[in-house]
């Protein structure tokens, strides 16, 4: 009935899709039978697979005893247990935690605690946060003050405040060494560069992926960036904050994908793989004492009805739980090294990838008019939007974006589940060579101009 009756429902495009039926591990069914492999994770968000029984188990059981108790009447068990598991699993001294239901409500957060530590700090001329562009950090307007890509923030401008923006080290395209220390240290230059143009002590935080999400597509920072991105904020008295939305969760080979560093932020946003897709979750990770500076001088002016809910975090606890006991994490660096190798194996035939980057199983290839120069395509080509959808008539999930700020530019991020096995890579692999393959003769001409 579903299937052939007009919907209600709308989002962001009118590609018709099917109807679901059921997902397990790796896979999604329609109700027609056909299956896809979820090649993506959803939106990077399903990292330890559907329907995993522990954590529909650890769900029951909280059913049973209560789903909702408002974080001001009540604290629950399940919030106290995810709370102090996340503490673990954070850097030493990052210990208070704060829940929110998606990875906007955390960016969000994130920004507001950092606002109201400074005014509790007498340094109330500290506002303005600066990220990154390309960058995304979520859809509210606060969130997207913060990011740097352009189809979802132009329609916006009017009315939010735009935060000042240093480049993203998108060093490929730069045509610089990602393993020269010089390389990081370029980039980080020009984030001092603008705490300077700003005036420091109107400067209250920099913002940033680790690795990559939607807008850079899995970009791993060049060597020495992180240590002197940390550095560069410590000596200007700046907040680092690590939005760990997409890139935290274990995909990366560690809990935070900043981990993979050693050098601790501030405050870290995290959500999206954290539920795993069982449940809307989230969270803001702090430093004690920036909690404690801002509790003592009053309450928190900051939340939402769902923060803390249960349900939620019983589910995320046993999520957790999951990676820890079956080496996810582990299999996400072994398998995923495998996948980013039959990735790039693929330039080989495909002339038109330019690059496969990421980390784990956090990866993305871009596509390119030029490989030389770097090129894209034009727009009008819609890259970003063929291949994916001949990659999907296939049976293959991938997740597409503009790589040059939101309309131009065209990659693909390839991020499924972290239990997937060498099988399943070669199985992503096959369905995506098809797609290439379909997608390849209108590209080749484009390429010849």
């Amino acid at each position: 009935m579903l299937q052939n009756s007009r919907s209600h429902l709308f989002y962001q495009t009118d590609h018709p899709r099917p109807v679901l039926d059921r997902a397990e591990g790796i896979y999604m069914w329609d109700i027609e039978g056909n299956r896809f492999i979820d090649g993506s994770s959803g939106a990077m968000v399903c990292n330890i697979g559907h329907s995993n029984p522990h954590v529909l188990e650890a769900m029951r059981r909280q059913m049973e005893k209560s789903t909702f108790g408002y974080r001001l009447h009540f604290v629950t068990e399940a919030s106290e247990a995810l709370a102090a598991k996340v503490s673990e699993l954070a850097w030493p001294g990052m210990d208070r935690v704060f829940f929110v239901s998606g990875g906007s409500e955390a960016v969000e957060s994130a920004i507001k605690l950092a606002r109201e530590w400074a005014v509790a700090t007498a340094q109330p001329s500290r506002w303005k946060v600066i990220s990154r562009y390309p960058s995304y950090h979520g859809c509210t307007l606060g969130a997207l003050s913060v990011s740097g890509y352009d189809a979802l923030t132009d329609p916006y401008l009017p009315m939010m405040v735009q935060m000042p923006k240093v480049p993203a080290p998108r060093w490929w395209l730069d045509g610089l060494d990602p393993d020269d220390p010089a390389t990081g240290a370029h980039y980080a230059q020009m984030l001092e560069a603008q705490i300077l143009e700003e005036g420091a002590d109107s400067v209250l935080a920099f913002i940033m992926e680790p690795v990559g999400g939607a807008s850079t597509g899995a970009l791993v920072p060049p060597k020495g960036y992180m240590e002197a991105v940390r550095e560069v904020c410590t000596r200007h008295g700046i907040l680092l904050i690590h939005d760990e939305v997409l890139s935290g969760g274990g995909r990366t080979g560690h809990m935070f994908a900043g981990q993979n560093w050693g050098d601790a932020p501030d405050i870290i946003a995290i959500s999206k793989g954290f539920g795993a897709g069982y449940v809307p979750l989230g969270a803001m990770i702090a430093r004690g004492e920036i909690v404690e500076a801002v509790l003592k001088k009053g309450p928190f002016a900051h939340g939402f009805t769902y923060a803390g809910n249960p349900l939620a975090c019983a589910a995320g606890l046993a999520v957790l739980e999951e990676i820890e006991r079956h080496g996810m994490m582990q299999n996400a660096v072994s398998t995923g090294d495998l996948l980013k190798a039959r990735l790039t194996g693929l330039m080989d035939e495909f002339p038109f990838i330019g690059e496969v980057r990421g980390i784990g199983m956090l990866l993305a290839f871009e596509v390119v008019a030029d490989r030389k120069t770097k090129a894209p395509f034009d727009p009008a080509f819609k890259a970003y939007d063929r291949l994916t959808e001949e990659a999907y008539a296939r049976g293959l999930i991938i997740y597409p974006r503009r790589s040059r700020g939101g309309y131009a530019g065209d990659h693909y991020l390839v991020a499924p589940p972290m239990i997937t096995t060498p099988a399943q890579v070669d199985e992503i692999i096959e369905k995506l060579t098809g797609a290439l393959r379909a997608f390849a003769p209108e590209a080749l001409a484009r390429m010849a101009g």
